[in-house]
């Protein structure tokens, strides 16, 4: 059901729409915790280390898809929140096809630019083929990643955050029952965990392209929609590039990040993947309510609410401070139970680097979700250049302080700590940012 973000008490309406949408995430999650988990308890611990590598770079490919979402989310959010339909139907088209092209040349430049990558990243050899075989599966799949996000993004930007969650919650059950039928059953080591993968996405891709046509179909336009607008496109890319540019320099990072990891051997690789993945599942839920805020800013821009936005920005802060209280008690408490679960047994390296990360990181959800938010309204109201430079500043201290602290101490112990302090900074700057782009209201917009 379509959903009108520009009406209700603000904080009311931010926890319905974006509930699903945090839900959905931890759906989501589950296919890449799920490749990793039963990796590391069916296969070994190289399983473990070579799934973790290689979704370094599946993160450039999800970047490109991501930003194709929000560019035609926060686009089709303004369009509904205007009541332009026969303009939203268009932004819909003109976002599809931009995003086909966008995959079938990023399917290219995997086909022949993994295996040097891998290199790059001095993939240790023990690892290397598997890590490649993953990723050579994966890259088939690229068109369900880039469709399933579009229309993930259609129906966040009709304020249905529903209905992605159904299907996401259908998708990753399935993908862990297929991810140990092909692993445990049939014997087919890493490539069963990515073709799992390839094929609960696909369903679920095909399930919501199918149900976005339905629902596009029921809304009324007094006249045939164009099928391409070059101006839609402009639009589109304006969010859609800074936000590729955002989450691929952010991979990047976390792929020079990974070098100096992988440097330090297999077991500490075994044990930042299966601690970075708990760790993504949370950033990655508080950026999805950042996504969720992004929409609601929009619609209400669209409409003219601008007072309604600033609403949005305390709502948003207290959603996801809620959340980070039980994932920072969890992970400084129970981490290690949760490290175990990707583990086949109890390695001492693995297990010890797996807690240290979470243990420096979690206190700080804190402030990184403050970060999300505010960066949330910054798109939503296509303040991209305000956004782009918090981000940028924190994957650039990040990096180098990772290179920096780990030759400093000679172990992995100072990358971690790199992680708090470009947090920390970055925070500051997209605070600093809302708060000037929203002093004063109607001017500010």
């Amino acid at each position: 059901m379509n959903k009108d973000l520009t009406v209700g008490k603000a904080e009311t309406v931010l926890w319905r729409f974006c509930l699903p949408l945090f839900g959905s995430i931890i759906f989501q999650q589950l296919y890449n915790i799920a490749d990793s988990l039963v990796a590391g308890k069916f296969i070994g611990e190289s399983a473990l280390a070579a799934v973790g590598n290689s979704y370094e770079i599946t993160l450039i490919f999800i970047a490109f898809a991501f930003g194709c979402n929000m560019g035609c989310s926060v686009v089709v959010s303004q369009t509904f929140g205007a009541k332009e339909f026969e303009r939203l139907k268009t932004a819909v088209t003109t976002a599809c096809i931009f995003s086909g092209a966008v995959c079938i040349a990023l399917m290219l430049v995997g086909i022949w630019g993994c295996n040097p990558l891998l290199h790059l990243m001095r993939t240790p050899e023990e690892v290397f083929a598997d890590s490649k075989l993953y990723l050579d599966i994966y890259i088939w799949g690229l068109p369900f990643v880039f469709f399933y996000n579009i229309a993930t993004g259609i129906f966040s930007a009709l304020g249905d955050s529903k209905t992605p969650f159904y299907f996401l919650a259908v998708s990753s059950i399935s993908n862990i029952a297929v991810d140990i039928l092909f692993v445990k059953t049939f014997r087919m080591g890493v490539a069963g965990v990515a073709w799992a993968t390839f094929l609960c996405q696909g369903i679920s891709c095909i399930l919501a392209v199918f149900t976005v046509w339905i629902r596009l179909k029921k809304i009324i336009c007094q006249k045939k929609p164009l099928l391409f607008d070059r101006e839609l496109l402009k639009r589109i890319l304006v969010i859609a590039i800074p936000s590729i540019l955002q989450q691929s320099f952010i991979s990047v990072g976390n792929i020079l990040i990974q070098s100096v990891i992988n440097g330090f051997g297999a077991s500490v690789m075994a044990g930042y993947s299966a601690a970075v993945k708990l760790n993504n599942l949370v950033i990655t839920s508080f950026t999805t309510i950042g996504n969720g805020i992004s929409n609601y800013s929009a619609q209400n821009l669209g409409a003219g609410k601008y007072e309604r936005i600033k609403e949005g920005f305390l709502a948003g802060i207290k959603m996801v401070w809620c959340l980070c209280i039980p994932f920072c008690v969890i992970y400084l408490f129970f981490g290690k139970y949760l490290l175990l679960l990707f583990m086949e047994k109890d390695s001492g390296a693995a297990l010890l680097t797996g807690r240290q990360f979470l243990w420096i990181l979690s206190p700080f959800y804190f402030v990184v979700s403050t970060k999300l938010v505010a960066d949330g309204i910054l798109r939503g109201i296509s303040a991209m250049r305000q956004f782009m430079a918090a981000t940028f500043t924190d994957l650039i201290l990040r990096v180098l302080l990772a290179f920096l602290l780990s030759d400093l101490t000679k172990s992995a112990l100072g990358i971690w700590c790199a992680w708090p302090i470009g947090w920390t900074l970055a925070t500051v700057i997209s605070v600093f940012f809302y708060r000037r782009k929203t002093k004063n209201s109607v001017h500010a917009f």
